[in-house]
């Protein structure tokens, strides 16, 4: 595990937009005020970004409904709509380098990561939702009497998405995809942590061709645009990730405007379960993976990593071996593996949580403290004895804090890994098929991966149960989300 050097400045992304993007013009707040985004590995400014509030909101949602309902995407065919989703997704291939430069400078996460799994897989999320666009079909139905009875499916209308700050990219393009491909025009308010890359896609979307007021993004906070867009009453649909917290002022807030539909994907505390009779060298290092990856800012992270009473001292002590190889160091250094976490507000929560930890008991196997004198770097953390009662097995840290709990058998580990609020994935190790299939089966949540862990496709979907939110996102129910079925009854 390495200090921290000097960021490669060389490596950097210019800055190209920073303004709001309404009716495909770039224009200031109407404010006028703006706010700094962060680089998170120096602390420093990287630059002032125009900052939204209700105001621009509803100049954003006047262009989406003008769109909507009388500019030229209302007239534009399906096939058209794949052929303009397809054109962006080849011009941000054209700008993958410079794009995963961008994101690295403004979330933190390594560009080498960026570069290898962010790009990647949104190009192929506005490919695959492309490829959808023209067969979003409905069905004939046989009535009784003499009738012919069919279904189409319409868009929502004018939808606004709010997306998180740990995947900027890859959240733009999940909620995106869908919405545009079905016809629907968007008001989106990136992170205020990490606005750069989608308001550079904002750029990419005007010269892919798509018409004005079709895509709007509004960069600023969360109590001022984001809430706007929840309350505003010409929004038709709302689309969140983040917190559980903050999803359910969202959907309460869509419950006191105009009842707009909601889907939301928040948080979780996802179980990870070792048996004994695993692959240990597989699931040692897929269990640093799915803790460790992202600098541990992910939803699915599996952070209640359970491992089998007779296999538990082994993996404990492997496990901590391997956190302590972890390269924590500049983004921009190939050899990096983890970088910074996002702001300063993330890295004293999960510095909060690791004194919880101690303080309640548990084991502190390795990390625990800063890496460096500046940024916000944390080392990879392990905690053993860790019980299902501690703040850091109950609550969702979101950073890279392992820890790591002893069960007995199937019947305890199910219970106890269903004992929470959350259900947006987990995962399970083990030879056995038939045990692989009972967990997979008995646990509650919305994904679960067996002998692997964070696998994702455009095509799989992805969402949760209990707390972790409602709908999916991905895959064809993705775009069940963004359309409304209309029935027509014609008399023969």
């Amino acid at each position: 595990m390495a200090t921290v050097s000097a960021p490669q400045r060389e490596m950097r992304a210019a800055v190209s937009a920073t303004k709001l993007l309404i009716d495909n013009q770039w224009v200031d707040s109407a404010s006028g005020k703006t706010f700094p985004t962060i680089d998170p590995a120096t602390g420093e400014a990287i630059c002032q970004v125009a900052e939204a509030d209700a105001t621009d909101v509803d100049r954003a949602v006047r262009a989406a409904r003008h769109a909507f309902e009388h500019g030229s995407w209302c007239k534009t065919s399906a096939s058209e709509r794949g052929r303009l989703l397809n054109r962006l997704a080849d011009l941000i291939e054209r700008h993958a380098d410079e794009l995963a430069r961008l994101e690295s400078l403004d979330n933190g996460k390594p560009y080498a990561v960026a570069g290898a799994a962010d790009l990647p897989l949104t190009i192929a999320c506005y490919r695959y939702y492309a490829g959808w666009a023209d067969k979003v079909q409905g069905r004939t139905i046989p009535v009784n009497g003499d009738y012919f009875c069919y279904t189409r499916l319409e868009p929502v209308g004018v939808v606004g998405q709010i997306i998180p700050w740990n995947f900027p990219l890859l959240m733009q393009a999940w909620k995106l995809g869908p919405a545009l491909a079905t016809g629907n025009t968007v008001v989106m308010k990136p992170a205020e942590q990490t606005p750069l890359t989608a308001l550079r896609v904002g750029e990419l979307i005007v010269e892919a061709g798509f018409p004005p007021g079709v895509v709007n993004l509004l960069p600023g906070y969360g109590p001022t645009a984001g809430a706007a867009i929840a309350r505003h009453m010409d929004v038709d649909k709302v689309a969140f990730t983040g917190s559980t917290e903050v999803g359910k002022l969202v959907m309460e807030a869509s419950a006191k405007s105009n009842l707009k539909r909601v889907t939301l994907e928040l948080g979780g505390k996802s179980p990870n379960i070792v048996f004994a009779d695993a692959d240990l060298d597989q699931a040692i290092e897929g269990a640093h993976f799915a803790l460790f990856f992202n600098q541990g800012q992910c939803c699915c992270a599996g952070s209640r990593l359970f491992v089998e009473e007779k296999a538990y001292d082994e993996f404990v002590e492997r496990s901590t071996t391997r956190a302590k190889r972890r390269k924590v160091g500049d983004p921009f250094d190939p050899a990096t593996e983890q970088g910074p976490q996002v702001d300063r507000d993330q890295y004293d929560k999960v510095m909060g949580y690791i004194e919880r930890g101690k303080k309640e008991g548990a084991r502190l196997m390795c990390g625990g403290g800063r890496v460096g004198d500046r940024g916000y770097f944390i080392q990879p953390t392990v905690f053993a004895d860790v019980t299902d009662d501690m703040a850091i097995a109950r609550e969702e840290i979101f950073g890279p804090v392992m820890s790591v709990i002893k069960f007995r058998d199937m019947d305890e580990v199910v219970a106890r890994a269903n004992r929470t609020e959350y259900g947006l994935a987990a995962a399970v190790w083990t030879r056995d098929i038939g045990k692989a299939h009972a967990i997979a089966n008995s646990v509650r949540a919305g994904t679960v991966w067996i002998n692997c862990y964070d696998v994702f496709d455009a095509a799989a979907p992805f969402g949760g149960f209990k707390q972790s939110g409602m709908g999916r996102e991905l895959g064809e129910y993705g775009l069940q989300q963004y359309t409304e079925v209309k029935t027509v009854t014609v008399k023969l």
